[in-house]
């Protein structure tokens, strides 16, 4: 029977629950600690003694981003064994164990592409992938509304890219409908070592917009580096977001800098380019990292009789994959930019 016990590995018994346990599990840590498994990769700390924050990490929605999932299984490792003592509730969700478990992005649908709705919508919950999306969107709201409202929510979505980039970390901070930008929320993610931000210009089917959206949480999609597979990432080039999310989940100084616009790289979402045949190509190398920038007039990518070009001066690319399932966005077109005054 897959009941989780606190004395297996999260990491190890969620990648062996590829979808779904048997049942939910709770116990109390000797700190005082409630902790709460409601499903395979997901599991819920609520401190005896709590602020009023509200926090969510996620990682592995892509199974192959395995840096973020390996950082936050040492926090769970870390909460179980009583080194860490947490001040805030926090829910980690590994996203997609049978994804973890084949190397690859996802098993049969881009889980990315398929939250606020989007797991319901045509075909319908037609595969795992999208019944886990909604399951996570159920959790998502079962840890924020447990608590009331009335709360400050974070969600940081943690990923690792499919290329390097000319900004090894950077975060997409999602459209807020008005809402004001957040500098706080900046100088926590250059406390992260993360100084570039892409601005997002629309409503997505993102994990972290669906947080942003449906409960005004202070989310990001937070990216922190190139892809590698377990066992194989440089953890020490996450020491300064490990130090800064333990200090935000225990209460302890973040040690953030005053914010100074000068500090960013700050970027708007200009265009998205959507393929929509199979004849669909791009014109720049494989190892072209993102935040790469073009002439204007530049060839990007053709399909069938249609080109892409560069359009304006500076305009750069982000998230390149030809690879895609027709339909879906081929590359984010970005353009550098400034916070609204």
């Amino acid at each position: 029977m897959a009941v989780y016990s606190p004395e297996q590995d999260f990491l190890t018994f969620t990648r062996a629950n590829e979808w779904s346990i048997d049942q939910q599990s709770a116990f109390t840590l000797s700190n005082g600690t409630s902790v709460e498994v409601w499903d395979t990769g997901v599991i819920a700390f609520v401190p005896e003694q709590t602020t009023g924050h509200d926090i969510i990490l996620s990682c592995g929605i892509h199974g192959n981003e395995t840096g973020p999932i390996e950082l936050c299984n040492e926090f769970v490792t870390d909460i179980l064994a009583g080194t860490i003592v947490l001040t805030t509730r926090v829910l980690f969700i590994f996203g997609n164990p049978a994804s973890m478990n084949i190397g690859e992005r996802f098993v049969q649908e881009n889980m990315n592409r398929l939250f606020s709705g989007a797991h319901s919508q045509d075909p319908g919950l037609t595969n795992h992938e999208r019944v886990r999306a909604k399951k996570l969107e159920g959790y998502v709201e079962r840890f924020y509304k447990e608590a009331g409202e009335g709360r400050q929510r974070t969600h940081y979505d943690l990923h690792t890219a499919i290329r390097g980039s000319k900004n090894e970390k950077f975060a997409v901070y999602p459209h807020l409908k008005g809402r004001p930008y957040s500098t706080l929320q900046l100088q926590i993610m250059l406390a992260c070592g993360v100084n570039t931000i892409l601005l997002s210009h629309s409503p997505t089917t993102t994990f972290s917009y669906f947080s942003c959206d449906q409960f005004g949480a202070d989310a990001f999609t937070v990216e922190l580096g190139k892809v590698r597979p377990f066992g194989q990432n440089d953890m020490t080039r996450f020491i300064e977001v490990k130090q800064t999310l333990k200090a935000l989940i225990t209460g302890g100084d973040m040690a953030l800098s005053d914010y100074n616009a000068d500090d960013f790289n700050l970027f708007k979402v200009n265009r998205a380019i959507d393929k929509t045949d199979d004849s669909f190509q791009f014109y720049f190398a494989d190892d072209v990292v993102n935040f790469t920038s073009f002439p204007v007039g530049f060839l990007l990518a053709s399909e069938n009789d249609k080109q892409y070009k560069i359009l304006e001066e500076g305009e750069a690319i982000v998230f390149p994959n030809a690879n895609v399932a027709n339909g879906n966005r081929a590359v984010l077109m970005v353009v550098p930019t400034e916070l609204p005054k």
